[in-house]
Protein backbone atom coordinates (compact mmCIF):
# COMPACT_ATOMS: atom_id res chain seq x y z
CA UNK A 1 0.00 0.00 0.00
CA UNK A 2 2.82 2.39 0.94
CA UNK A 3 4.69 1.51 -2.28
CA UNK A 4 1.53 2.20 -4.30
CA UNK A 5 1.14 5.61 -2.64
CA UNK A 6 4.78 6.50 -3.30
CA UNK A 7 4.40 5.52 -6.97
CA UNK A 8 1.17 7.54 -7.18
CA UNK A 9 2.86 10.59 -5.67
CA UNK A 10 5.82 10.34 -8.05
CA UNK A 11 3.44 9.95 -11.01
CA UNK A 12 1.53 13.07 -9.85
CA UNK A 13 4.78 15.06 -9.59
CA UNK A 14 5.83 14.08 -13.12
CA UNK A 15 2.40 14.61 -14.71
CA UNK A 16 1.97 18.13 -13.30
CA UNK A 17 5.50 19.47 -13.92
CA UNK A 18 5.97 19.96 -10.18
CA UNK A 19 9.69 19.15 -10.40
CA UNK A 20 10.09 22.36 -12.43
CA UNK A 21 8.31 24.35 -9.72
CA UNK A 22 10.46 22.68 -7.06
CA UNK A 23 13.71 23.62 -8.85
CA UNK A 24 12.46 27.18 -9.34
CA UNK A 25 11.47 27.60 -5.69
CA UNK A 26 14.81 26.23 -4.44
CA UNK A 27 16.66 28.73 -6.66
CA UNK A 28 14.49 31.65 -5.56
CA UNK A 29 14.79 30.85 -1.86
CA UNK A 30 18.55 30.29 -2.09
CA UNK A 31 19.19 33.47 -4.11
CA UNK A 32 17.13 35.55 -1.69
CA UNK A 33 18.74 34.26 1.52
CA UNK A 34 21.34 37.02 1.72
CA UNK A 35 24.36 38.20 -0.30
CA UNK A 36 26.58 35.29 0.74
CA UNK A 37 23.93 32.73 -0.25
CA UNK A 38 23.37 34.47 -3.60
CA UNK A 39 27.08 34.40 -4.42
CA UNK A 40 27.25 30.70 -3.52
CA UNK A 41 24.28 30.02 -5.78
CA UNK A 42 25.83 32.05 -8.61
CA UNK A 43 29.17 30.26 -8.23
CA UNK A 44 27.47 26.84 -8.35
CA UNK A 45 25.50 27.67 -11.50
CA UNK A 46 28.16 29.66 -13.39
CA UNK A 47 31.44 28.27 -12.08
CA UNK A 48 33.56 27.19 -15.05
CA UNK A 49 34.44 23.50 -15.07
CA UNK A 50 36.63 23.96 -18.16
CA UNK A 51 37.08 27.48 -19.54
CA UNK A 52 36.52 28.13 -23.26
CA UNK A 53 35.01 24.67 -23.86
CA UNK A 54 35.61 23.96 -27.58
CA UNK A 55 34.51 27.50 -28.40
CA UNK A 56 36.25 30.24 -30.30
CA UNK A 57 37.31 33.45 -28.62
CA UNK A 58 36.17 32.32 -25.18
CA UNK A 59 32.43 32.69 -25.92
CA UNK A 60 31.49 29.30 -24.49
CA UNK A 61 32.17 28.00 -21.01
CA UNK A 62 31.45 24.56 -19.61
CA UNK A 63 29.36 25.18 -16.49
CA UNK A 64 26.04 24.01 -15.08
CA UNK A 65 24.07 26.81 -16.74
CA UNK A 66 25.53 26.05 -20.17
CA UNK A 67 25.04 22.28 -19.85
CA UNK A 68 21.38 22.75 -18.86
CA UNK A 69 20.38 25.52 -21.31
CA UNK A 70 22.40 24.49 -24.35
CA UNK A 71 22.60 20.69 -24.05
CA UNK A 72 19.88 19.20 -21.85
CA UNK A 73 17.12 21.58 -22.98
CA UNK A 74 17.61 20.16 -26.48
CA UNK A 75 15.53 17.18 -25.30
CA UNK A 76 12.74 19.49 -24.06
CA UNK A 77 12.55 21.21 -27.45
CA UNK A 78 12.83 17.86 -29.24
CA UNK A 79 9.65 16.64 -27.53
CA UNK A 80 7.92 19.92 -28.45
CA UNK A 81 9.17 19.40 -32.01
CA UNK A 82 7.75 15.86 -32.00
CA UNK A 83 4.27 17.19 -31.19
CA UNK A 84 4.56 19.87 -33.88
CA UNK A 85 5.69 17.32 -36.49
CA UNK A 86 2.87 14.89 -35.65
CA UNK A 87 0.29 17.69 -35.75
CA UNK A 88 1.14 18.06 -39.47
CA UNK A 89 0.34 14.39 -40.21
CA UNK A 90 -3.09 13.16 -41.43
CA UNK A 91 -5.54 13.42 -38.54
CA UNK A 92 -3.38 16.05 -36.87
CA UNK A 93 -4.81 19.48 -36.00
CA UNK A 94 -2.43 21.26 -38.42
CA UNK A 95 -3.20 18.89 -41.32
CA UNK A 96 -6.52 20.54 -42.17
CA UNK A 97 -5.77 24.22 -42.96
CA UNK A 98 -9.43 25.30 -42.69
CA UNK A 99 -9.93 23.81 -39.20
CA UNK A 100 -6.53 25.06 -38.05
CA UNK A 101 -7.03 28.58 -39.46
CA UNK A 102 -8.71 30.22 -36.45
CA UNK A 103 -6.31 28.87 -33.77
CA UNK A 104 -3.31 29.61 -36.01
CA UNK A 105 -4.43 33.19 -36.63
CA UNK A 106 -5.15 33.52 -32.90
CA UNK A 107 -1.60 32.26 -32.27
CA UNK A 108 -0.28 35.04 -34.48
CA UNK A 109 -2.26 37.50 -32.36
CA UNK A 110 -0.69 35.90 -29.31
CA UNK A 111 2.69 36.89 -30.75
CA UNK A 112 1.89 40.32 -32.19
CA UNK A 113 -0.01 41.50 -29.09
CA UNK A 114 2.72 40.79 -26.50
CA UNK A 115 5.57 41.96 -28.75
CA UNK A 116 3.63 45.16 -29.54
CA UNK A 117 2.89 45.94 -25.88
CA UNK A 118 6.54 45.26 -24.95
CA UNK A 119 8.01 47.42 -27.71
CA UNK A 120 5.54 50.30 -27.28
CA UNK A 121 6.29 50.25 -23.55
CA UNK A 122 10.05 50.29 -24.17
CA UNK A 123 9.60 53.19 -26.60
CA UNK A 124 7.50 55.16 -24.10
CA UNK A 125 10.21 54.63 -21.47
CA UNK A 126 12.80 55.89 -23.95
CA UNK A 127 14.83 52.69 -23.50
CA UNK A 128 14.49 50.96 -26.88
CA UNK A 129 18.27 50.70 -27.24
CA UNK A 130 18.71 48.58 -24.12
CA UNK A 131 15.34 46.84 -23.77
CA UNK A 132 14.15 46.10 -27.33
CA UNK A 133 16.01 42.78 -27.62
CA UNK A 134 13.55 41.25 -25.14
CA UNK A 135 10.47 41.71 -27.38
CA UNK A 136 10.01 37.94 -27.85
CA UNK A 137 10.03 37.05 -24.13
CA UNK A 138 6.28 37.68 -23.60
CA UNK A 139 5.43 35.81 -26.83
CA UNK A 140 6.02 32.52 -24.99
CA UNK A 141 3.33 30.12 -23.75
CA UNK A 142 4.13 27.39 -21.24
CA UNK A 143 2.18 24.41 -22.58
CA UNK A 144 2.23 22.33 -19.39
CA UNK A 145 0.96 25.00 -17.00
CA UNK A 146 -1.47 26.64 -19.43
CA UNK A 147 -2.93 23.19 -20.14
CA UNK A 148 -3.16 22.39 -16.41
CA UNK A 149 -5.00 25.66 -15.60
CA UNK A 150 -7.31 25.31 -18.61
CA UNK A 151 -8.30 21.78 -17.56
CA UNK A 152 -9.22 23.02 -14.08
CA UNK A 153 -11.54 25.64 -15.62
CA UNK A 154 -12.92 23.91 -18.71
CA UNK A 155 -12.69 20.23 -17.79
CA UNK A 156 -10.85 17.70 -19.95
CA UNK A 157 -13.63 17.30 -22.54
CA UNK A 158 -14.17 20.96 -23.48
CA UNK A 159 -13.18 21.94 -27.06
CA UNK A 160 -11.25 24.86 -25.51
CA UNK A 161 -8.59 22.35 -24.40
CA UNK A 162 -7.82 21.19 -27.95
CA UNK A 163 -7.91 24.81 -29.16
CA UNK A 164 -5.45 25.90 -26.47
CA UNK A 165 -3.11 22.96 -27.11
CA UNK A 166 -3.04 23.66 -30.84
CA UNK A 167 -2.44 27.35 -30.13
CA UNK A 168 0.38 26.47 -27.70
CA UNK A 169 2.01 24.01 -30.13
CA UNK A 170 1.87 26.61 -32.93
CA UNK A 171 3.25 29.15 -30.44
CA UNK A 172 6.13 26.76 -29.75
CA UNK A 173 6.82 26.38 -33.48
CA UNK A 174 6.95 30.16 -33.98
CA UNK A 175 8.99 30.52 -30.79
CA UNK A 176 11.59 28.06 -32.07
CA UNK A 177 11.84 30.05 -35.32
CA UNK A 178 12.22 33.30 -33.37
CA UNK A 179 15.03 31.86 -31.24
CA UNK A 180 16.78 30.47 -34.33
CA UNK A 181 16.45 33.68 -36.40
CA UNK A 182 16.62 36.54 -33.90
CA UNK A 183 18.73 35.12 -31.08
CA UNK A 184 21.56 33.54 -32.99
CA UNK A 185 24.97 35.02 -32.26
CA UNK A 186 28.16 35.21 -34.30
CA UNK A 187 26.63 33.08 -37.08
CA UNK A 188 28.86 30.86 -39.24
CA UNK A 189 26.41 29.43 -41.85
CA UNK A 190 28.92 26.93 -43.27
CA UNK A 191 28.43 24.73 -40.19
CA UNK A 192 24.73 24.25 -41.07
CA UNK A 193 25.94 21.57 -43.45
CA UNK A 194 26.24 19.28 -40.40
CA UNK A 195 22.48 19.29 -39.55
CA UNK A 196 21.78 18.63 -43.25
CA UNK A 197 24.19 15.68 -43.23
CA UNK A 198 22.57 14.55 -39.95
CA UNK A 199 19.15 14.47 -41.61
CA UNK A 200 20.51 12.45 -44.52
CA UNK A 201 22.08 9.97 -42.10
CA UNK A 202 18.77 9.79 -40.19
CA UNK A 203 16.83 8.98 -43.37
CA UNK A 204 19.45 6.35 -44.29
CA UNK A 205 18.99 4.81 -40.84
CA UNK A 206 15.25 4.71 -41.46
CA UNK A 207 15.77 2.98 -44.81
CA UNK A 208 17.95 0.49 -42.95
CA UNK A 209 14.95 -0.14 -40.63
CA UNK A 210 16.84 0.88 -37.49
CA UNK A 211 14.10 1.05 -34.87
CA UNK A 212 15.90 2.19 -31.71
CA UNK A 213 15.79 5.98 -31.23
CA UNK A 214 19.29 5.78 -29.72
CA UNK A 215 20.76 5.32 -33.23
CA UNK A 216 19.17 8.62 -34.24
CA UNK A 217 20.13 10.49 -31.07
CA UNK A 218 23.74 9.35 -30.71
CA UNK A 219 24.89 9.73 -34.32
CA UNK A 220 22.79 12.18 -36.44
CA UNK A 221 21.44 13.86 -33.27
CA UNK A 222 24.91 14.60 -31.89
CA UNK A 223 26.09 15.72 -35.35
CA UNK A 224 23.13 18.09 -35.75
CA UNK A 225 23.55 19.54 -32.25
CA UNK A 226 27.24 20.23 -32.89
CA UNK A 227 26.36 21.90 -36.20
CA UNK A 228 23.93 24.26 -34.44
CA UNK A 229 26.52 24.94 -31.73
CA UNK A 230 29.26 25.84 -34.23
CA UNK A 231 26.87 27.81 -36.48
CA UNK A 232 25.82 30.13 -33.67
CA UNK A 233 22.14 29.09 -33.78
CA UNK A 234 20.97 28.20 -30.25
CA UNK A 235 22.12 24.56 -29.77
CA UNK A 236 19.02 23.76 -27.68
CA UNK A 237 17.28 23.52 -31.08
CA UNK A 238 19.91 21.06 -32.32
CA UNK A 239 17.80 17.88 -32.21
CA UNK A 240 14.87 19.29 -34.19
CA UNK A 241 16.20 18.29 -37.66
CA UNK A 242 16.31 14.59 -36.75
CA UNK A 243 12.71 14.39 -35.47
CA UNK A 244 11.16 13.86 -38.96
CA UNK A 245 13.81 11.25 -39.80
CA UNK A 246 12.75 8.80 -37.05
CA UNK A 247 10.26 6.09 -38.08
CA UNK A 248 6.84 7.34 -37.02
CA UNK A 249 3.12 6.61 -37.29
CA UNK A 250 1.46 7.76 -40.51
CA UNK A 251 -1.37 9.51 -38.65
CA UNK A 252 -1.78 11.68 -35.56
CA UNK A 253 -4.23 10.88 -32.78
CA UNK A 254 -4.21 14.46 -31.45
CA UNK A 255 -2.03 16.53 -29.14
CA UNK A 256 -1.23 14.76 -25.84
CA UNK A 257 -3.74 11.96 -26.51
CA UNK A 258 -3.48 9.10 -24.00
CA UNK A 259 -3.87 6.58 -26.86
CA UNK A 260 -0.36 7.51 -28.03
CA UNK A 261 1.01 5.42 -25.15
CA UNK A 262 -0.16 2.37 -27.12
CA UNK A 263 1.97 3.32 -30.11
CA UNK A 264 5.49 1.92 -30.25
CA UNK A 265 7.00 3.47 -33.37
CA UNK A 266 10.47 4.97 -32.91
CA UNK A 267 9.28 8.56 -32.51
CA UNK A 268 6.70 7.67 -29.87
CA UNK A 269 9.20 5.43 -28.07
CA UNK A 270 11.55 8.41 -28.01
CA UNK A 271 8.91 10.53 -26.27
CA UNK A 272 7.84 7.73 -23.90
CA UNK A 273 11.45 7.22 -22.77
CA UNK A 274 12.41 10.88 -22.47
CA UNK A 275 9.17 12.31 -21.04
CA UNK A 276 10.08 11.82 -17.36
CA UNK A 277 13.82 12.60 -17.74
CA UNK A 278 12.80 15.89 -19.38
CA UNK A 279 10.71 16.73 -16.31
CA UNK A 280 13.86 16.28 -14.21
CA UNK A 281 15.82 18.37 -16.73
CA UNK A 282 13.20 21.11 -16.28
CA UNK A 283 13.75 20.87 -12.52
CA UNK A 284 17.46 21.61 -13.02
CA UNK A 285 16.56 24.26 -15.63
CA UNK A 286 14.35 26.03 -13.08
CA UNK A 287 17.15 25.81 -10.52
CA UNK A 288 19.82 27.13 -12.92
CA UNK A 289 17.73 30.00 -14.32
CA UNK A 290 15.30 31.21 -11.67
CA UNK A 291 17.78 32.27 -8.98
CA UNK A 292 17.05 35.97 -9.16
CA UNK A 293 16.85 38.42 -6.27
CA UNK A 294 13.27 39.62 -5.76
CA UNK A 295 14.57 43.20 -5.69
CA UNK A 296 15.60 42.76 -9.35
CA UNK A 297 12.20 44.04 -10.48
CA UNK A 298 12.72 46.71 -13.12
CA UNK A 299 11.38 48.09 -16.40
CA UNK A 300 11.88 44.77 -18.19
CA UNK A 301 9.74 43.03 -15.54
CA UNK A 302 6.74 45.25 -16.21
CA UNK A 303 7.21 45.11 -19.98
CA UNK A 304 7.27 41.29 -19.94
CA UNK A 305 4.26 41.13 -17.60
CA UNK A 306 2.39 43.73 -19.66
CA UNK A 307 3.08 41.77 -22.83
CA UNK A 308 1.89 38.51 -21.30
CA UNK A 309 -1.04 39.62 -19.11
CA UNK A 310 -2.40 42.26 -21.49
CA UNK A 311 -0.93 41.75 -24.95
CA UNK A 312 -1.35 37.97 -25.05
CA UNK A 313 -5.10 37.72 -24.19
CA UNK A 314 -5.99 40.84 -26.21
CA UNK A 315 -4.00 39.65 -29.23
CA UNK A 316 -5.45 36.12 -29.12
CA UNK A 317 -9.02 37.39 -28.75
CA UNK A 318 -8.83 40.09 -31.45
CA UNK A 319 -7.08 37.91 -34.04
CA UNK A 320 -9.29 34.93 -33.15
CA UNK A 321 -12.42 37.11 -33.48
CA UNK A 322 -11.31 38.40 -36.89
CA UNK A 323 -10.53 34.85 -38.08
CA UNK A 324 -13.81 33.38 -36.77
CA UNK A 325 -16.23 36.18 -37.65
CA UNK A 326 -14.50 38.49 -40.11
CA UNK A 327 -12.82 35.85 -42.29
CA UNK A 328 -15.54 33.25 -41.73
CA UNK A 329 -13.36 30.41 -40.45
CA UNK A 330 -15.59 30.04 -37.38
CA UNK A 331 -14.85 28.52 -34.00
CA UNK A 332 -14.84 24.79 -33.19
CA UNK A 333 -18.23 23.39 -32.19
CA UNK A 334 -18.93 24.05 -28.50
CA UNK A 335 -16.52 26.99 -28.31
CA UNK A 336 -17.69 30.61 -28.04
CA UNK A 337 -16.06 34.04 -27.81
CA UNK A 338 -16.23 34.06 -24.00
CA UNK A 339 -14.20 30.85 -24.00
CA UNK A 340 -11.70 32.54 -26.32
CA UNK A 341 -11.17 35.28 -23.74
CA UNK A 342 -10.37 32.68 -21.06
CA UNK A 343 -8.04 30.79 -23.44
CA UNK A 344 -6.14 34.05 -24.01
CA UNK A 345 -5.47 34.44 -20.30
CA UNK A 346 -4.48 30.76 -19.90
CA UNK A 347 -1.95 31.19 -22.72
CA UNK A 348 -0.40 34.13 -20.85
CA UNK A 349 1.53 31.81 -18.54
CA UNK A 350 4.98 32.13 -20.13
CA UNK A 351 7.21 30.71 -17.40
CA UNK A 352 9.53 27.98 -18.82
CA UNK A 353 9.91 29.24 -22.38
CA UNK A 354 9.84 32.90 -21.25
CA UNK A 355 12.74 32.16 -18.86
CA UNK A 356 14.61 30.47 -21.70
CA UNK A 357 14.02 33.36 -24.14
CA UNK A 358 15.05 35.88 -21.43
CA UNK A 359 18.43 34.21 -21.27
CA UNK A 360 18.68 33.96 -25.08
CA UNK A 361 17.80 37.67 -25.43
CA UNK A 362 19.94 39.25 -22.71
CA UNK A 363 22.30 36.48 -21.54
CA UNK A 364 25.00 36.97 -24.21
CA UNK A 365 24.84 40.76 -23.68
CA UNK A 366 25.09 40.33 -19.91
CA UNK A 367 28.29 38.30 -20.31
CA UNK A 368 30.05 40.89 -22.45
CA UNK A 369 31.64 44.25 -21.69
CA UNK A 370 28.18 45.77 -21.06
CA UNK A 371 27.40 43.32 -18.24
CA UNK A 372 26.71 46.20 -15.84
CA UNK A 373 23.87 47.36 -18.11
CA UNK A 374 22.39 44.08 -19.31
CA UNK A 375 22.93 41.95 -16.19
CA UNK A 376 20.18 43.78 -14.23
CA UNK A 377 17.93 43.78 -17.32
CA UNK A 378 18.28 39.98 -17.61
CA UNK A 379 17.36 39.53 -13.95
CA UNK A 380 14.39 41.91 -14.30
CA UNK A 381 13.15 40.09 -17.42
CA UNK A 382 13.34 36.78 -15.55
CA UNK A 383 11.22 38.27 -12.78
CA UNK A 384 8.62 39.04 -15.44
CA UNK A 385 8.75 35.44 -16.70
CA UNK A 386 8.31 34.13 -13.15
CA UNK A 387 5.55 36.65 -12.48
CA UNK A 388 3.55 35.29 -15.42
CA UNK A 389 2.29 32.61 -13.03
CA UNK A 390 -0.16 35.31 -11.91
CA UNK A 391 -1.95 34.64 -15.20
CA UNK A 392 -3.19 31.38 -13.62
CA UNK A 393 -5.10 33.36 -10.97
CA UNK A 394 -6.40 35.80 -13.59
CA UNK A 395 -7.58 32.88 -15.75
CA UNK A 396 -9.52 31.36 -12.85
CA UNK A 397 -11.17 34.74 -12.12
CA UNK A 398 -12.01 35.42 -15.79
CA UNK A 399 -13.34 31.85 -16.16
CA UNK A 400 -15.76 32.49 -13.27
CA UNK A 401 -16.82 35.88 -14.68
CA UNK A 402 -17.44 34.35 -18.12
CA UNK A 403 -19.54 31.56 -16.60
CA UNK A 404 -17.47 28.76 -18.11
CA UNK A 405 -18.96 25.32 -17.46
CA UNK A 406 -16.78 22.23 -17.17
CA UNK A 407 -17.11 19.43 -19.70
CA UNK A 408 -16.04 15.93 -18.62
CA UNK A 409 -13.67 13.95 -20.82
CA UNK A 410 -14.90 11.14 -23.05
CA UNK A 411 -13.01 7.88 -23.25
CA UNK A 412 -9.73 8.40 -25.11
CA UNK A 413 -10.01 12.18 -24.98
CA UNK A 414 -7.09 14.51 -24.52
CA UNK A 415 -5.02 13.74 -21.48
CA UNK A 416 -1.42 13.63 -20.36
CA UNK A 417 0.34 10.54 -21.51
Amino acid sequence: MVTKRIKGTIHFLFENSLFLIFGTLVALIWANSGDAAFHKYHDLVHHEWIAHFFGEGGHHHLNLHWVVNDVLMAFFFAIAGKEIWEALLPGGPLNDPKKAATPLIATLGGMVGPAGVYLVGAMMLGKMATLSNGWAIPCATDIAFSYMVARIIFGAGHPAISFLLLLAIADDALGLLIIAIFYSTDVHPVWMVLPVIAMVVGFVFRRMHLKSFWWYLLIPGALSWYGFFKTGVHPALGLLPIIPTMPHAKTDLGIFMAKEMQRHDTLNEFEHWWKNPVELILCVFGFANAGVVMASVGDATWLVLGGLLVGKPVGIFLFGFVAAKGLGFGLPEGLNLKDLVVIGFAAAIGFTVALFVSDAAFGPLAKGPEKAIYGPILEAAKMGALGSFSAAILTLIVGKLMGVKKVAAKTGDTGHH
